[in-house]
């Protein structure tokens, strides 16, 4: 199979995959403030979720206090989340090298997560069943709050990724029953591992759940 574009692959986070034993939880610890501007700091939760294989640490996730939702969003075989392009969805922290779906090497430390899609040009037809993804930007180059252009995304990612493409975690289908602890997934079909977890929103003065899952481990076949 023609090994897909960019924009609709999966972040590896490890080369050892994540199996039965391994977790995800949430901790107390606070935001890495040494690495983030104050005001992306003050826009994450207080707590982790910390997603571990066996007793070794993947990866560690603030995710933001409140994501913004649009109100009128309904969704399609295409767009799955009602969230804004560029929104600051949270903030992770590797502790080791980590490494994509593309074999590009993603360097330990600190990166944003915001929202993304897919372009609709002629380079993507075909390349993803739909255009939700998370894409990875250096915290310390990434220092507002509210949302960036997918222009912005697209080339403070190729920052993390040290390549002409950016870095991202493909976002899936999921229940919208809400997670009550964050969930590691298994695919074993698609060899793919993924988070699963619930945030709250807001869509104008309208407070609401959003359940959102994406992929933490696993590679498409070339």
């Amino acid at each position: 199979m023609k090994l897909r574009c960019y924009l609709a692959l999966a972040l590896a986070l490890v080369s050892l995959p994540l199996a039965a034993e391994d977790k995800a939880e949430f901790v107390d610890s606070a935001p890495p403030k040494d690495a983030l501007s104050a005001e992306v700091a003050a826009a994450l939760s207080s707590k982790a979720i910390k997603v571990a294989a066996g007793d070794k640490t993947v990866c560690e996730i603030w995710f933001a206090k409140t994501w913004t939702a649009k109100a009128d969003f309904a969704p399609s075989g295409a767009i799955l989340y009602p969230l804004e392009v560029g929104e600051l969805v949270g903030v992770v922290r590797y502790p080791d090298e980590a490494g994509d779906f593309r074999d590009q090497k993603v360097a330990g430390g600190v990166y944003t997560l915001r929202y993304g899609q897919q372009p609709e040009d002629g380079n993507h037809v075909g390349t993803s069943d739909t255009r939700d993804f998370l894409v990875l930007l250096p915290a310390k180059k990434d220092a507002k709050a509210g949302p960036l252009s997918q222009e912005d995304l697209h080339n403070l990612s190729k920052e993390a990724s040290k390549t002409t493409h950016p870095a991202i975690l493909s976002m899936l289908p999921t229940s919208d029953k809400p997670a009550a602890a964050p969930e590691v997934k298994h695919y074993a079909d698609r060899e793919l591992t993924t988070l699963r977890v619930t945030g709250a929103t807001k869509a104008g003065a309208k407070e609401g759940k959003l359940t959102i899952e994406f992929v933490l481990v696993g590679h498409a076949p070339e």
